[in-house]
């Protein structure tokens, strides 16, 4: 008999456990911009996706496009800049991460989940005011932080057995469209849920400690201490900052892993080992 077929099922029977745990649970997981990489890459975790919602689990997923609007702006010659790691977002810049995020980068993720045999949906924060927003700093322009999200919508497309690919674009009491830092708006959606998980896919294998090595467990309180400490710095500050947010309104637990990884999220949520640095109580 074929080995690999052996090891498939040695595989698939070790999993069980798992499946089990996480049948009808919420999963929210960010897929970051530099997480995309080549149409590979999307297909593989199109397919992850895709078997969690085979297998009971309801996905949602919210992705960014950081690489692709820095791309157009710079084809459209419209000069962009950053404060403390959040894009200063004028009236032109907002409507080219508009059209990225709400266009071609969304439809690209539903696109990818729908061939692999998914039901998948394409979503900003505007949609159904799923996510209205206040202005977070008025040096920053329209840069939105949500303060209502729609969770009922989103548990209406879970009964319904429907992926939605939520765009961090959010709507203002006034009309306004606001863009939203992608983790910030994982964060939120995740909280709304009262999620089982967050994942945050990123390009570094998880969070590591002073000596370089991946902390593949934490409490909230030993991520506040690295932070502290400066162990914890540069831009994984505002992603353990978003896990903390988030179980503080609700989530059981987020993880912080390599989205370049094939199997990523079936790794960490499917087997013993699990992926990257758990955050929980």
């Amino acid at each position: 008999m074929n080995r690999d077929w052996i090891a498939t099922a040695r595989t698939l029977s070790q999993a069980l456990p798992y499946l089990q745990r996480y049948d009808g649970a919420t999963v929210v997981i960010k897929f970051g911009g530099n997480a995309m990489g080549d149409d590979e890459a999307m297909a593989g975790f199109a397919r992850d996706i895709v078997l969690m919602r085979h297998v009971g689990v309801n996905p949602v997923v919210v992705h960014g496009g950081g690489p692709m609007i820095n791309d157009l702006l710079a084809r459209l010659e419209i000069q962009s800049e950053f404060v403390n790691g959040k894009r200063v977002t004028d009236s032109a810049t907002v409507e080219v991460v508009e059209m990225v995020l709400s266009g071609r980068v969304n439809k690209r993720i539903v696109q990818a989940i729908n061939a692999e045999g998914g039901r998948a949906v394409g979503l900003s924060g505007k949609d159904a005011n799923l996510m209205v927003c206040e202005e977070t700093d008025p040096a920053l322009g329209f840069v939105g932080t949500p303060v209502e999200m729609n969770a009922e919508f989103l548990r209406s497309l879970a009964a319904a057995e429907i992926i939605p690919v939520i765009a961090p674009i959010g709507t203002g009491r006034n009309g306004e469209t606001f863009n939203v830092n992608g983790d910030t708006a994982a964060g939120a959606i995740a909280a709304a849920l009262k999620a089982d998980r967050l994942l945050l896919l990123t390009d570094v294998e998880g969070v590591k400690d002073a000596d370089g090595n991946v902390l593949t467990e934490m409490t909230q309180e030993q991520v506040h201490g690295l932070i502290r400490d400066g162990v914890i710095a540069g831009g994984m500050i505002p992603k353990t900052e978003t896990a903390l947010h988030a179980m503080e309104r609700g989530v059981r637990a987020v993880v912080i892993l390599d989205g370049r990884a094939p199997n990523a999220c079936l790794l960490e949520l499917f087997t013993e080992h699990g992926a990257g640095s758990l955050i929980k109580g």
